[in-house]
């Protein structure tokens, strides 16, 4: 694995962990003492779950976007965390419901602080808006659950802080219309808080950073150097906008029509590699003419003798961006931050040579040091040309989306089922 995807995809695997976790889950689920599964589709559910985590495990090794240690790991961090769950499901439950203030806060401490090191991603892409969106519905979660289970409206069984619910005694119409009512409350929620929080924080976060106070992140425009956040600004990856909606369904009766094929790098990483698997096709070009070549030399020279023959003490090293003549090259580190700022400095990009390297393009043709290296600059700038330009992303977004997403979760676990008792909608109501 290069350098580049070392940077991009890292340790441990993180799809291993959600997979072996989701099998595990399921594997404890269906070999419970109170499992009614059947036996023959016990086993065919059984068959599933070991496919599903093993087909995602192989396949992040053979795509090349994790090495076999980064599997291992992250596949048994999924199996410890789903066996902990299994296990200590009812500790927890009754901690959390069962337990005051503290409890809570304890566990809205505890992803606070895993949002605030969620490590830096090597381009700008979107795994850090999703680790804050999920962020922000288990911190809604937990809180909606443990003060509604405190309330006479909600069940005991199977957890505390249960949504009282039977489709047999609600009926279908009722059901239809919870759902309808919970989807408008969730999309007017989202669309009013987030236009409210792009105006609001941005003052507030100018006068913390003053203090000293702020937490910037890679890629994040702090809020000194802006007025305010656009108001056509799209923001939210993970859900769809309600002028997205047209959009979304017409792409959905016409899928061929939105289809998009993506050919060659989409990300700054998937650049580094391309450029990495060009310098290892020329090595590999380079060492197989020197080889040949050394053993057409090897039967000219008299007696067979040929020590010193090819020895050379004439070097080429990179001097103000310019090569010098000689017979090898100091070999340069490839390094992804190096290269994207020379590309931002509009310097040239050079592919760097290696000790003993003939000047060889890619179809293996010799050139000169000075044409290899403006074949290397226009090659590498046409690359970068290609990738999409990421949009400007603001210091505030983060803190709106966790607003945004821990409202959402509230209102699916307290704050709809509350409003559905008062419209005469609950549970309650039916059964009395």
């Amino acid at each position: 694995m290069s350098g580049s995807a070392a940077m991009e995809y890292g340790f441990p695997s993180t799809h291993s962990t959600n997979a072996v976790s989701v099998a595990v889950y399921a594997l404890f689920t269906l070999h419970h003492p109170e499992s009614t599964v059947s036996p023959a589709v016990k086993l065919i559910l059984e068959i599933l779950s070991y496919s599903y985590a093993s087909s995602i495990i192989v396949g992040r090794i053979y795509c090349g976007m994790h090495g076999f240690f980064d599997v291992l790991i992250g596949s048994l961090l999924g199996a410890g965390l789903s066996i902990l769950e299994c296990l200590y499901v009812d500790v927890f439950d009754k901690f959390i419901h069962e337990g005051s203030v503290k409890a809570i806060s304890i566990v809205l401490l505890i992803i606070f602080v895993l949002v605030r090191i969620h490590p830096e991603p090597a381009d700008d892409c979107p795994c850090f808006d999703d680790s804050v969106a999920f962020a922000g519905v288990m911190c809604g979660v937990e809180l909606g659950t443990w003060h509604f289970a405190q309330s006479s409206l909600s069940w005991d069984y199977p957890v505390p802080g249960t949504v009282p619910f039977e489709l047999e005694i609600l009926g279908w119409p009722k059901t239809v219309l919870r759902i309808c009512i919970g989807v408008v409350c969730i999309v007017t929620w989202r669309s009013v808080m987030k236009t409210i929080l792009l105006k609001l924080l941005p003052p507030i976060f100018r006068i913390v950073e003053k203090l000293g106070l702020t937490l910037p992140r890679r890629f994040f425009k702090q809020a000194s150097q802006y007025e305010k956040v656009p108001s056509h600004l799209k923001t939210d990856n993970v859900m769809p906008s309600v002028s997205e909606f047209p959009t979304f369904l017409s792409s959905i009766r016409h899928p061929r029509r939105s289809r998009s094929i993506s050919i060659g790098p989409q990300s700054e990483a998937d650049a580094y590699e391309a450029i990495a698997f060009r310098q290892k096709k020329r090595r590999e070009s380079i060492s197989s003419l020197t080889a040949r070549s050394s053993s057409k030399d090897k039967q000219a020279v008299p007696g067979g003798d040929t020590s010193d023959y090819f020895h050379s003490t004439k070097t080429r090293t990179l001097s103000n961006g310019a090569l010098t003549d000689g017979v090898s090259c100091t070999p340069v580190p490839f390094s992804p931050d190096s290269l994207m700022a020379q590309y931002a400095g509009n310097s040239a990009l050079l592919t760097p040579l290696t000790p003993g390297d003939t000047p060889l393009d890619a179809k293996g043709i010799v050139r000169s040091p000075s044409q290899l290296r403006r074949q290397d600059e226009k090659e590498d700038k046409e690359l970068f040309s290609k990738l999409e330009k990421p949009r400007v992303r603001y210091d505030v977004e983060v803190i709106t989306k966790m607003i945004v997403y821990s409202g959402i979760a509230w209102l699916a676990v307290e704050g709809n089922p509350i409003l559905f008792h008062y419209l005469g909608l609950g549970m309650e109501l039916d059964l009395g």
